[in-house]
């Protein structure tokens, strides 16, 4: 065969042939990828800017919002052990309010093992930051050189210090205004909690029966069993683990000398419900209660210094050995859940942070999880999404 003849066996068939056909459904692909990738831009932007825009919306609106996100996260902890009740013979309506009341009983235990102690130690509290202020006044002293050099420097530079007094409301005025919107968002949270508790086997009825197609309401009951197992199991394992490190924390406390053990154990089991941000506060009033109590400041740090060694222990080898890789988080996601709803709702919302951030990650488990980073470099938003998945050879 000749040159001339292999370029035009090369050409494309006039009549539309095979050549054609694959050239149109090539253009046909880039175009569908090329809508698929605008469209999941828009996703994204969509979603930014709702991330951005949440915070005000809840905060402004959590009067509603923080009853709502409460009662969902109570609901899903709470329907397992409706469900058990149920399975005895008990009513739906009556195994609901038990399951509440239990939770509520345990609640009211724990605030007044930590509130009737802290009360009587209140009157003490003058006496303690006098001697705290003895203590850092000792500490200074030691160190005042310091304080002489910034004394020359601020002569250098012509500086002065100013000192601002600023008029804040006291503690009383406080929680006078704070009250009755307290009291509302507890009695909205628990009828939510309760309302929705009764209603759970409706709503698995809707979503599994109600559904046209069979894989949807499969895939909707295996959702539902996911984020209620994996937030329920990791809630009840974290409350035992708490609550052991509570009991050890008043055992030493008692063994330690120091007044008031069962406070400080609660105080510990409470605070370690918040990441991070909860062992270090506990660790900080330790401190500053044991320096402002005891006849030495060495003395004084050896509360907190044993609480830090229990909670290493309890973070690095009890709590992973426990949980399992299953409810393993990045460190940076659950900081930054963290700060965002704590920004929100304050301690309320630190205290739901890891709880929401279960929740989501188990939805997003199932629906597939956004591919942010990969997007960037033009990979599919969703990974293993079928519309952007590639033919294998035998297809």
């Amino acid at each position: 065969m000749s040159a001339h003849d292999s370029r035009d066996a090369a050409q494309p068939a006039p009549d539309g042939g095979e050549p054609a056909r694959v050239s149109d459904s090539s253009t046909q692909m880039t175009f569908a990828a090329q809508e698929l990738r605008l469209m999941s831009a828009l996703v994204v932007i969509l979603g930014l800017g709702l991330f951005l825009a949440l915070p005000f919306v809840l905060s402004i609106g959590s009067v509603v919002f923080l009853p709502l996100v409460t009662a969902l996260i109570l609901t899903i902890v709470l329907s397992p052990l409706a469900d058990k009740l149920a399975s005895w013979g008990l009513p739906n309506v009556l195994a609901s309010f038990l399951s509440l009341l239990l939770l509520c009983a345990i609640v009211m235990l724990a605030l007044g093992l930590i509130l009737q102690p802290a009360v009587a130690l209140f009157d003490q509290l003058p006496q303690v930051v006098d001697q705290v202020s003895k203590r850092f006044s000792e500490l200074r002293a030691n160190f005042h050189w310091i304080a002489s050099a910034n004394e020359q420097i601020a002569q250098i530079t012509g500086h002065t210090g100013r000192e601002v007094v600023l008029a804040s409301p006291s503690v009383i005025e406080q929680l006078a205004f704070a009250t009755p919107s307290v009291v509302l968002e507890t009695l909205l949270t628990f009828l939510m909690t309760f309302f929705m508790v009764e209603a759970r086997v409706r709503l698995r009825r809707h979503l599994l029966l109600d559904r046209s197609d069979f894989g949807s309401s499969i895939k909707a009951a295996r959702v539902i069993r996911e984020v209620q197992d994996r937030v329920a199991a990791y809630i009840l394992t974290v409350t035992f683990i708490n609550a052991g490190v509570g009991v050890i924390v008043a055992l030493g406390a008692w063994a330690l000398g120091v007044d008031a053990p069962v406070m400080w154990g609660g105080l510990a089991a409470l605070l370690n419900f918040l990441p991070y941000i909860g062992p270090l506060a506990m660790t900080g009033v330790l401190a500053l209660y044991g320096v402002g109590t005891a006849e030495t400041a060495l003395l004084g740090i050896i509360p907190a210094a044993a609480y830090l060694g229990l909670h290493t222990v309890e973070s690095n080898v009890v709590t992973p050995s426990i949980l399992g890789a299953r409810f393993t988080m990045n460190p940076v996601v659950i900081l930054i859940a963290l700060s965002y709803f704590s920004w929100i709702w304050g301690v309320f919302g630190a205290l739901l942070s890891v709880p929401i951030l279960l929740t989501l990650t188990a939805f997003f488990d199932h629906v597939g999880r956004p591919n942010l980073i990969g997007f960037i470099f033009g990979e599919p938003l969703f990974i293993g999404n079928p519309m952007s998945a590639e033919p294998t050879e035998g297809s």
